[in-house]
């Protein structure tokens, strides 16, 4: 019986294995097949370098079916309501007849190696719409992992049929930037009243922002919402024009209540028509191809140093020397470069 257990285990991850490979799964996503998506996502997600190969071949395949989304980036504080803003927002899409995918960008814990997984389950209505699709990044070391997978996890949903792709950010800090760097329209989610202790995040992060709204503008919060939206409005006269001539909207929303929601399509509406008919569309989207073949790159080369068994243990030898205090951190770098770049030449 153990025996029979054992074959019929080995048996099904050879169809498993089968059914992951290019041509197949290319195939499924064509067809707009969730469990085709999901296993390319996986695949995407896989460290193995042949697995990686497989991938970069899916992608290559899926590339001319990408490019037809709009692709929108969504952040704000923790407690702002993202999930519960997306479920309406996403509600919202699939009435009108599209198709929404959303992906989050989901660094790991340092600490822990775990990771913030939760969306699907808050998103409780949505989730179980059959034409959304919801997945959050892995779990990864750097962010620029993590959102390099995302990244390309948006052509493989673009080639599904996705029109609208939505990329939740976890909380505000650097991957806002990184965000950024791949969507189309960048939407702020803020709340009323929420001190002056965040004025230095809000700063930075409203320069990149679209489209700013104030959540919860509901019931007793109506009207500090109300007041909020309209010093924020003046506050962004202050910031340089976009290279795109889009002026940033500011308005109030409560996705309890669904007021509102429907006037965030109407802005990403107005902001396509904008601009599709200057150029800025197509043409951010080739300079972040061509950030990304940068941050590719540079990601490849750390990889390929940090796998390299002689120079890990170079790099053990010199970081002794650094922790004694024989050699300064700088030096001890430059002298591994110079090791990495020599082992290279050979």
């Amino acid at each position: 019986m153990a025996k029979n257990n054992i074959e019929d285990w080995i048996k099904k991850k050879q169809i498993q294995r089968q059914r992951m490979n290019p041509d197949s799964l290319f195939e499924g996503i064509k067809k707009g097949m969730l469990s085709a998506l999901s296993s390319g996502i996986t695949l995407i997600e896989s460290k193995n370098e042949k697995s990686q190969t497989e991938a970069n071949a899916l992608i290559q395949k899926c590339l001319p079916l990408s490019g037809k989304s709009i692709r929108i980036g969504i952040t704000g504080v923790p407690g702002v309501g993202k999930s519960t803003f997306i479920e309406s927002f996403g509600m919202l899409l699939i009435r009108k007849g599209y198709k929404v995918a959303v992906l989050a960008v989901d660094p790991s814990s340092s600490v822990s190696r775990g990771s913030i997984l939760g969306d699907k389950t808050r998103m409780n209505e949505l989730s179980t719409e059959d034409n959304v699709f919801i997945r959050p990044s892995p779990a990864g070391d750097t962010l620029g992992g993590v959102a390099r997978k995302t990244r390309e996890s948006i052509l493989l949903c673009e080639a599904a049929g996705y029109d609208f792709i939505l990329i939740e950010t976890v909380g505000v800090g650097q991957s806002e930037t990184v965000v950024k760097s791949m969507v189309d329209f960048f939407l702020l989610l803020m709340l009323s009243g929420a001190g002056d202790e965040l004025q230095g995040i809000k700063k930075g992060i409203m320069e990149m922002a679209d489209a700013l709204v104030i959540t919860k503008a509901d019931g007793d919060n109506k009207q500090k919402s109300k007041l909020a939206a309209r010093e924020y409005k003046n506050a962004l006269h202050l910031f340089p024009a976009n290279r795109n001539n889009w002026i940033p909207k500011v308005f109030t929303c409560s996705s309890v209540e669904k007021s509102n929601i429907d006037k965030v399509l109407d802005v990403i509406e107005d902001f396509r028509s904008h601009v599709n008919s200057n150029g800025s569309f197509q043409q951010n989207r080739r300079e972040q191809d061509k950030k990304w073949l940068s941050e590719t790159l540079k990601e490849l080369i750390i990889s390929d140093f940090f796998m390299d068994a002689e120079m890990m243990v170079r790099l053990k030898d010199i970081e002794q020397q650094v922790i004694n205090g024989e050699m300064t951190s700088f030096h001890a770098a430059d002298e591994l470069y110079k090791n990495y770049i020599n082992a290279r030449r050979v």
